[in-house]
């Protein structure tokens, strides 16, 4: 009885686990929404030269990811749902690691991959949802009415984080289509230490240590690495002659090669380097001899007829 409560407990762990996994997943995807530009006027402009509306994507993953076959949808009205299919075949749609991807809102799928079918409507509230290919849903955003001004946009503060932000109202928060929507002009760590080490004293003594200790350690290991072979070298030219006792074998040089065989392998190396070795032709030439028939060395006209064996 016992045991059969503890498999049905297990079980139930199991479960709950694989359940909760499966959640995780769901909510942690690869793609999701990260800028929106609803009234563009004087900003980016598309492939055509057209001032229009744009969403971006962005892939947080470190592995590239395809958006083809997913869906957009977007809707300002209640029950008024307009949804993009992503077209299959066209390999831009292929998302880089921590990359973007750019949609034109223009109404005008007709003119390629990255133009949807419907437009942003910059006076109301705009819900956008991005879809997989199995109609789940990936992210989703409710861009409030009246919040952005003409070229102005509703952005994460930076990619992939939960917090949003409207962007076009100064110089140090501006608009980033298919680019990172905050960008690092400087970096702390590069900076503590120069202000630590302005000269570069430490970052050369601490190089040059690690060069030296790798040195070192390539040293060790060839050391130890010869002295076993030599060892193992004497165990088994021991164990040929016999012997047993190891100052007999070191008196006997058993497992050491003389220094002619050095000598001979050095030789052979150098001039092997030096290319000033032998070189044999390797190609063939095959000529057919020709002889002239001659009726005198006929088997025809023996003398002897050949008897026939039965």
């Amino acid at each position: 009885m016992n045991k059969t409560k503890i498999g049905i407990f297990l079980s139930l762990m199991l479960v709950l686990g694989f359940c909760s996994s499966c959640g995780e997943q769901k909510s942690n995807t690869k793609l999701l929404l990260n800028e929106v530009l609803m009234d563009n006027q004087l900003s980016f402009q598309d492939d055509y030269g057209v001032h229009s509306a744009w969403i971006e994507i962005f892939n947080r993953s470190y592995g590239s990811s395809n958006l083809a076959g997913c869906y957009l949808k977007i809707s300002s009205q209640p029950g008024d749902t307009l949804s993009y299919f992503i077209p299959k075949g066209d390999i831009l749609t292929v998302v880089k690691p921590r990359q973007h991807a750019l949609f034109w809102a223009d109404g005008q799928p007709n003119r390629g991959t990255f133009h949807t079918n419907f437009k942003l409507d910059p006076f109301n509230a705009n819900w956008i949802g991005l879809y997989d290919s199995g109609r789940n849903l990936l992210d989703q955003i409710v861009v409030p009415a009246n919040t952005l001004k003409a070229d102005q946009s509703y952005a994460r503060v930076s990619d992939a984080s939960d917090e949003w932000e409207v962007k076009g109202q100064s110089t140090d928060k501006y608009v980033t289509p298919s680019t990172n929507n905050k960008t690092i002009d400087s970096n702390a760590k590069m900076e503590k230490f120069e202000q630590h080490d302005s000269i570069g004293i430490g970052m050369s003594v601490s190089a040059m240590s690690v060069v030296f200790c790798g040195l070192i350690l390539l040293y060790l290991s060839f050391k130890l690495v010869g002295k076993i072979s030599v060892n193992l070298s004497k165990r088994n030219a021991m164990r040929a002659k016999g012997i047993t006792d190891k100052q007999e074998a070191k008196e006997k040089l058993l497992g050491q090669a003389p220094g002619e065989i050095y000598a001979a392998i050095s030789m052979a190396m150098y001039e092997f380097q030096s290319d000033v070795h032998d070189v044999e032709d390797t190609v063939l030439t095959i000529t057919r001899v020709k002889r002239s028939y001659s009726p005198w060395s006929s088997k025809i006209y023996t003398l002897r007829e050949t008897p026939h064996k039965k």
